[in-house]
């Protein structure tokens, strides 16, 4: 049997739950035509790059698949007749990854950083400039919009004698 990565998109209306029933049943088709499924991976609901039948976002899953070639293609078929699904695709590869994927590593990446941020403090500080030591006091000096008559209006310009 060959090994094959297969990734869906849900649509975002949908919810997770209904996402994982899908993710089982598509697991039942393979698991009934004699294949098995050595990883699942659910990556949660990501934006999407552009608009997909009016979806800006979807729910992303990974599947493992060791799978005869007929099970592939009837879990392609059963996702194209599901209105939930908005894409999907199947790649045949020599060896499944060990471990995380690389998108379950880039999520606990950024949950540790915002760990680590946390212990700083909150963003708002982050980005107070504070006292700017090298500008100096401009004092009250005339604004250019109150030397200058607005357009459209009557009054004279003001002059400086």
């Amino acid at each position: 049997m060959s090994l094959y990565e297969h990734v869906y998109l849900a649509r975002q209306d949908a919810s997770a739950q209904q996402v994982e029933e899908l993710t089982a049943h598509l697991k039942g088709v393979v698991e009934g035509m004699g294949g098995t499924v050595a990883k699942t991976e659910y990556w949660g609901v990501k934006s999407l790059s552009y608009r997909l039948r009016k979806n800006r976002k979807a729910h992303f899953t990974l599947m493992n698949l060791s799978a005869p070639a007929a099970a592939i293609n009837e879990i392609e078929r059963l996702e194209r007749l599901n209105e939930d699904v908005l894409r999907y695709l199947t790649i045949k590869v020599e060896e499944h990854e060990e471990g995380p994927s690389a998108m379950m590593r880039r999520a606990e990446r950024d949950r540790d950083r915002d760990e680590r941020r946390g212990e700083r403090g909150d963003r708002g500080d982050r980005f107070d400039r504070g006292d700017r030591g090298d500008r100096f006091d401009r004092g009250d000096r005339p604004r250019d919009r109150d030397r200058r008559p607005s357009e459209g209006s009557d009054q004279p310009e003001a002059r400086e004698e």
